[in-house]
């Protein structure tokens, strides 16, 4: 089957691959090669589309060191067809087994690949987006972009669309409008740099991520179409990779954008393989605290006046993370929202009568 999927790790096209050493990332993980591989054990899978793009950032990755005893990660080699439906069935077949997929793609038409990836489940889900603008034109426009087909979709299972390191000046008044009525959840650019840790609750519970490279200043990342002067820095983006890499809930991932041709000395082969190597990290260091009961957290009801309803927060003892509890009637293919991830800091506000925008927006979505 995976023969059939991807064109196998020819190692002779990676540069430097006999120079690596016993502790490097390339020697620690299984690789497709030309004999069927056991996937049985195996947490991650890295997915290439496209080969010269995914081997670039391949020869980086394999150097870095690797840091994850006993983890389980296989590089499937790249995808046989580039078409974003080719990947739809392979990333559910590995979803379906426990094995998160890692993405790299040149596209964002690929996020959409994701996206429908998750519909066979008939589940409500959650998607967090890093880019740089909203890609949304007037649904009556002769052209449709991934995002398009996403949120208009008929019968869609899109419950909530967050957009992380937003630059106003790049996004069309049609997407800011789509995100508002849908009461999308959005953390422009200059506040997420000054408040990082805001992203946290956000991707938390995500069910699905993409990172479009673009999101990054040209600076540090200059291999992609369109770069930009502005953006994050590459300490700031391997936070929210790592971040994703946290989130229990999260089952996919993918790194969109990157063309290798446009690449200045590997420097963005080297920002991507580490964005990468943060979400492994992430990953690695995950504290199981997701609430599937309320074993092990703390109750703290907060009553306001600004409300009919008393709020109820929930606090990890293992971890000290928060979530807050839907507090009105939900509809059962909702209630795996039901409790809603939040801060130390929105449980202060709401004791203060401030319940934040964002929890407020979040209610929203269930009326």
């Amino acid at each position: 089957m995976i023969n059939n999927w991807f064109y196998p790790i020819d190692t002779n096209q990676l540069q430097n691959y006999n120079k690596l050493k016993n502790y490097h990332f390339g020697k620690k993980i299984l690789l497709h090669k030309d004999t069927t591989i056991d996937l049985s054990e195996c947490s991650i899978a890295i997915i290439g589309i496209g080969q010269e793009n995914s081997n670039a950032i391949r020869d980086i990755l394999y150097h870095t060191s690797f840091h994850f005893k006993k983890l389980k990660i296989v590089d499937l080699g790249n995808a046989r067809k580039e078409e974003p439906a080719f990947l739809i069935p392979i990333l559910k077949e590995l979803m379906d087994s426990n094995i998160l997929p890692i993405v790299i793609g040149s596209s964002n038409d690929y996020c959409l690949s994701q996206y429908h990836a998750y519909q066979h489940k008939k589940l409500m889900i959650n998607a967090v987006l890093l880019d740089e603008k909203i890609d949304y034109n007037n649904p009556r426009s002769k052209t449709q972009t991934f995002l398009n087909k996403i949120i208009d979709t008929r019968n869609s299972h899109l419950f909530n669309l967050s957009m992380l390191g937003l630059q106003t000046h790049f996004t069309a008044p049609d997407g800011t409008r789509i995100f508002e009525k849908n009461n999308f959840e959005t953390i422009r650019l200059g506040k997420l740099r000054n408040q990082m840790e805001d992203a946290e609750p956000i991707i938390r519970d995500a069910d699905m991520m993409s990172i479009t490279i673009n999101a990054i200043r040209s600076s540090e990342c200059p291999g992609v179409n369109n770069p930009t002067p502005s953006g994050l820095f590459t300490e700031e983006a391997c936070q929210i990779a790592r971040y994703a890499g946290m989130s229990e809930k999260l089952t996919s991932i993918g790194f969109f954008g990157f063309q290798s041709k446009l690449d200045l000395n590997q420097q963005s082969a080297h920002v991507i393989s580490q964005l990468i190597w943060y979400f492994i990290d992430g990953f690695f260091n995950r504290k199981n605290d997701y609430p599937k009961t309320m074993d092990g957290l703390v109750e703290y009801i907060v009553d306001t006046k600004k409300t009919e309803y008393a709020l109820t927060f929930w606090k990890s003892e293992k971890t000290g993370r928060w979530w807050i509890q839907v507090p009105i009637k939900t509809k059962r293919k909702l209630l795996r929202h039901k409790l809603i991830p939040c801060s130390y800091q929105d449980y202060k506000l709401a004791c203060r009568e401030e319940l934040p925008v964002r929890l407020i927006n979040a209610f929203r979505r269930f009326s």
